[in-house]
């Protein structure tokens, strides 16, 4: 995403990958997804890093003089359908009104207890569609407080320059005011990681990001 008012010949380009690793020593069937050959343990699934998705990255700080209200009142949405929400992660810029509208022919509780974000929308189906605006940076976890596995996540960061990246880790943030910045990748099942770049007045810097839990103190 871009922030109006970059002008052009002083902005570049962030690009570069992002994945995370098993912890260290995992291998064989620990590495990667799949099953338990057991019985007992048939429905549990293990976590294949090689597939995780839904990597956000995003300049962790304020950038130039960009206010919640700098673009406007910007409205998003979170779907309600088939008793999941869709997307599971949905990044915004602070200030960003989300949209939920419930597509299932059944009643949805949307509710978030959440530091950064609490609210209940109460029990609906599809004759409205509640809003609910985000002013403050943070992770929003998001649950329905009728259907146990329904669970998204509203990523609220400090600036515009943010991205997504796709099914192959590779991400893109463009129009980026020269500078040096903290560009921070982020996933919900494993810590994240900040790293200090400069972006260039023209052209592109790359960057590669692998996260896990290589970080954490050993007790």
């Amino acid at each position: 995403m871009a922030m109006a008012g970059a002008a052009p010949g002083v902005a570049g380009t962030i690009a570069g990958t992002v994945r995370a690793l098993p912890p260290a020593g995992a291998a064989g069937p620990a590495a990667g997804g799949g099953e338990y050959e057991s019985r007992r343990y048939k429905y549990v699934e293990k976590i294949d890093y090689a597939r995780l998705k839904d990597f956000v990255v995003y300049i962790d700080q304020p950038v130039g003089e960009f206010s919640p209200g700098a673009l406007g009142d910007q409205a998003v949405k979170t779907t309600q359908k088939d008793a999941n929400f869709d997307p599971h992660v949905l990044p915004v810029v602070v200030g960003t009104t989300v949209r939920w509208p419930n597509e299932d022919d059944i009643f949805h509780n949307v509710f978030s207890m959440s530091e950064a974000k609490e609210f209940d929308l109460g029990y609906y189906k599809k004759e409205k569609v509640p809003e609910v605006k985000f002013e403050k940076v943070g992770r929003v976890d998001v649950f329905c407080a009728i259907h146990t596995k329904m669970h998204c996540i509203i990523l609220v960061v400090p600036n515009p320059f943010f991205a997504t990246a796709d099914e192959k880790g590779r991400f893109v943030i463009r129009n980026v005011p020269a500078g040096t910045y903290k560009l921070r990748a982020w996933h919900e099942r494993v810590p994240g990681q900040t790293k200090e770049i400069v972006v260039p007045a023209d052209g592109d810097m790359k960057i590669d990001f692998t996260l896990g839990l290589a970080g954490l103190p050993k007790l």
